[in-house]
């Protein structure tokens, strides 16, 4: 008997198992699955399913670029002696030090879908990633190929933490040492099948247009697309932006409402509080209701340490170790108003201003804060500047600590990639490396970089932070992940980059599967709005929050209506999925019908999210000169839940062609709507 018992309770683990190996459980699956797989929306998840219960009213990711084991260790040793630890970057996940159980720490893969836009369509599971995938995997949930952004494998745009934070109505905010353009920020603010499309001119400061060479033409606003990565920053609209690349912002918008501007006046005209490359006024930043968007620097950032040079094998490196100096031209430095702009300081004001916003305080914020440097300078064998770049982090982590409650925050810390350096016992004869002695315990430590045979400066010619040239490259090791508060334990073990995207959004309470970010347009709706006064017309949509770009048609009513306006008008490539308006989410958007309405005649417009296949189709007359206000329109059609994964055979173009953008709070559908039976329409269209 208790055999047969034995037998029946063997035979029922066995059944279970095998039924959480057919469902969520496909996840811990011995065998790697092939890249068509990999490349849909979570496809890459190791802990499918697996969430938990626990919520955080704010997170806050802290990203060290290139910063694997070894760059860490490296630092640590450099910094505070080989059995010392860092003050930020070593608490987050430690249960001893926040007293709470709600702590992990673990390891992720970061493999891509791909070396380059030449495999754009044809996933190839690729080991080695960079920067602009990576951040994209987190970002999104999906995988892609290296120098994508937001896109997949295929060129489709996914939605980033950023907009469906702004959906979910909480405070946002992006803050990095790296030019803001540059993939890791990217990643949370645009959509580019290259990572190179800077801005309208390209990667220029103006002076000149590449924009062809950066940029795949269908993404550009001049030929229809949703625009550079600089514009869609702008239209991301995120409530603090803090970073470099203030030079790339000095390009000419090329088409659209703010055609012949700057990015930098399209900004201010946008309702922008800006400051360019000033440290007192960044300090100065108090929150005012507007989004800021604060460049410290033309470029990236100057790192702490002034740069340190790898050189081939020496004996006199042994006998004379460095140590590193301060960079003078690091922002972290006090200037004569005794104010900086630290990567410490930076964060602590974004927090600071996030907490300010009425979304903030209220429902919560999410918060990405890169150290972009570890990996500049780790590619550039320069060991002193990758130390003080980790130290820039960890000293951005005790400043959030010090002013967030774990109980109600979640902090995350990882990197995007691995990289070259390493700690070696003595100076290899096959790589370049640094011999560097730590004033903390005198410890001679060896830095070997093994990625490239390249001397890349002479012994006395020490390179000039603005000189460094690019020469180590990525490795495709896993990387640690640590995290301590709500949702903390969601990181324990062996997950994927993927996995990240779904800790994050699972403890916001944001939307997550396909189905869920796809709803998230369910309430959109579009309505005439007409001005007497001014003698101007438009359409006037929004609730687009689970797309990234739609397309828009107004014509005459009627079988055979006259097309008046309509966003293929310019499109390069209408089917492309960059082309289109690219949506700002939580926003009022509109379409200038001015001097094309005929009085009283009647038109249809149709509006459909490229993304989630919602269509909005809407019948309107137009009205009496002498009418103003807002004209209700009559719902045709909606077709939307038909369409099958997004997939949409409309065309798409710019907006600003032929209309212009409301830069105003959220308008409520209800409250623009006359009758007691528009009403209904409306909550009957919610449901």
């Amino acid at each position: 008997m208790k055999n047969h018992k034995a037998l029946k309770g063997a035979l029922a683990a066995l059944v279970a198992a095998a039924t959480l190996a057919g469902t969520s459980g496909a996840a811990f699956a011995a065998e790697g699955k092939q890249a068509a797989d990999l490349a849909v929306h979570g496809g890459a998840q190791r802990i499918e399913g697996v969430y938990g219960n626990q919520n955080a009213k704010n997170v806050i990711l802290f990203i060290g670029d290139g910063m694997g084991d070894s760059e860490i260790t490296v630092a640590r040793d450099y910094l505070h002696g080989a059995n010392g630890s860092f003050d930020g970057l070593d608490k987050i996940g430690q249960p001893s030090y926040v007293g709470d159980p709600n702590v992990g720490t673990g390891q992720y893969t970061t493999f891509s879908l791909g070396a380059g836009i030449e495999d754009k369509g044809e996933p190839a599971v690729t080991p080695v990633t960079d920067s602009a995938a990576s951040g994209s995997a987190w970002a999104t949930g999906t995988k892609t190929y290296n120098n994508a952004l937001d896109v997949d494998a295929y060129g489709k745009p996914q939605l980033n933490l950023t907009e469906l934070a702004k959906a979910a109505g909480k405070a946002t905010g992006n803050v990095t040492t790296s030019e803001i353009q540059d993939a890791t920020p990217a990643a949370q603010m645009s959509h580019s099948t290259l990572r190179s499309c800077y801005g309208p001119q390209g990667k220029t400061d103006g002076s000149d247009n590449n924009a062809d060479a950066q940029c795949e033409p269908a993404q550009l606003k001049e030929n229809g697309g949703i625009g550079s990565i600089s514009e869609q920053m702008l239209d991301t609209r995120a409530d603090v932006t803090i970073g470099g690349g203030a030079k790339y912002l000095h390009q000419t918008v090329q088409a659209g409402e703010y055609a012949g501007m700057t990015v930098w006046e399209q900004a201010e005209a946008m309702g922008y509080d800006t400051v360019e490359k000033d440290v007192d006024a960044l300090n100065a930043l108090e929150y005012t209701g507007k989004p800021v968007l604060a460049l410290m620097a033309d470029g990236n950032l100057q790192t702490q340490f002034a740069p340190s040079v790898a050189t081939k094998q020496d004996p006199a490196k042994d006998e004379n170790p460095i140590q590193c100096a301060v960079n003078p031209d690091w922002l972290g430095n006090k200037n004569a108003n005794g104010n900086s702009a630290s990567l410490a300081d930076m964060t602590a004001k974004a927090i600071d201003l996030l907490e300010a916003n009425p979304n903030g305080q209220s429902n919560g914020f999410f918060l990405q804060v890169e150290g972009a440097s570890i990996d500049k300078q780790d590619h550039n064998a320069n060991a002193c500047g990758q130390i003080g770049e980790t130290d820039d982090l960890d000293k951005a982590i005790s400043a959030a600590l010090a002013k967030v409650d774990l109980s109600e925050t979640l902090i995350i810390v990882t990197a995007d990639h691995a990289h070259t350096s390493q700690i070696v016992e003595e100076q290899p004869n096959y790589a370049l490396s640094t011999v560097l002695e730590s004033p903390v315990d005198g410890a001679r430590i060896t830095v070997a970089y093994g990625t490239s045979p390249d001397q890349m400066y002479a012994n006395d010619d020490a390179p000039k932070f603005d000189e460094v040239e690019s020469s180590m490259s990525h490795t495709g090791t896993q990387l640690r992940i640590a995290a301590s508060g709500p949702g903390a334990q969601r990181v324990i073990g062996l997950t994927d980059q993927t996995d990240n995207f779904y800790t994050i959004a699972n403890a916001l309470g944001l939307a997550k599967t396909s189905e869920e970010i796809a709803a998230l347009s369910d309430g959109a709706d579009a309505q005439l709005v007409s001005d007497a006064d001014a003698d101007t017309q438009r359409v006037e949509f929004s609730g687009f929050d689970g797309d990234a770009a739609v397309s828009y048609t107004v014509a005459e009513s009627g079988d055979n209506g006259a097309v008046i306006v309509s966003s293929d008008d310019i499109a390069k490539s209408a089917t492309d999925p960059i082309s289109g308006v690219r949506v700002r989410t939580g926003q009022t958007m509109s379409i200038d019908l001015t001097g094309k309405l005929t009085e009283g005649k009647s038109y249809t417009v149709t509006i459909t999210g490229k993304q989630s296949g919602k269509v909005v189709t809407k019948e309107f007359q137009a009205p009496a000169d002498s009418v103003s206000g807002i004209v209700p329109g009559e719902s045709v059609e909606n077709p939307g839940d038909s369409q099958a994964d997004g997939q949409q055979s409309g065309v798409a173009g710019v907006l600003g062609q032929t209309g212009s953008a409301i830069i105003a709070a959220v308008v409520l559908v209800a409250a623009l709507v006359s009758t007691a039976l528009a009403l209904k329409m409306v909550k009957d269209r919610r449901r």
